[in-house]
């Protein structure tokens, strides 16, 4: 898998992938963790995939309540069912937990936090929920779903990661239970703010993310 663009930050490093097909870049974090050692540097992988649903290690196929000719692929991260498409971001954590001494729950905390500061600087609150992990906005008076949240932890390394909604087509998601809620809404930054393109919102999300593995 080609890696087209990397860049230092905090005490690990952001790939630019551009646009993957997800199952060969979910096999390339398979084969990274395997491969890594000690000294292996933690990595963020950007990207973006075609249309897919992606179904996690619990993921019941009664929340695929449509498929709309769009593939549905089992994997192996925590969590349920949920959509990839064109305008939305997904960071890919490859990270040494082990080395880090921390939790999956620590992680996951800081991932949402990063997201969370991350809108902040488009004037957007937003939030987590220990029950439901991602991040939430409020949009027309309700809760929506902005990114999602799945990782798998293997040899003490984590990977999968966070996707963020930033300007796509959301009709994808009438056709599921998004993370198993049923009548679970979603949103994106276009909804509220006029978003970058995907390669700068990179740029500016990944060294919040490991900036905030670092702090935890």
């Amino acid at each position: 898998m080609p890696l087209d663009r990397a860049h230092a930050a905090a005490t690990g490093v952001a790939r630019a992938l551009g646009r993957t097909e997800y199952e060969s870049t979910w096999r390339a974090m398979q084969a990274f963790t395997l491969a890594r050692d000690a000294s292996s540097e933690d990595e963020i992988w950007l990207t973006e995939h075609p249309p897919i649903y992606t179904l996690g290690l619990a993921g019941r196929m009664q929340h695929v309540r449509n498929e709309n000719g769009i593939p549905v692929l089992r994997v192996d991260r925590g969590g349920q069912v949920t959509y990839h498409g064109p305008g939305q971001l997904v960071a890919y954590v490859l990270v040494d937990l082990a080395r880090r001494r921390l939790g999956v729950r620590a992680m996951v905390r800081a991932l949402e936090r990063a997201v969370i500061d991350w809108l902040a600087t488009f004037g957007m609150i937003a939030h987590g929920r220990i029950d439901a992990p991602g991040v939430y906005v409020h949009r027309a008076g309700g809760e929506c779903k902005i990114a999602a949240l799945g990782l798998r932890v293997k040899r003490g390394c984590t990977y999968h990661g966070i996707s963020v909604n930033i300007a796509m087509d959301l009709t994808p998601f009438d056709g599921i239970d998004p993370c198993g809620h049923p009548g679970l809404r979603v949103a994106q930054l276009a909804d509220f703010t006029n978003p970058p393109a995907l390669n700068a919102a990179g740029e500016t999300l990944a060294p919040l993310i490991l900036r905030h593995i670092d702090a935890v």
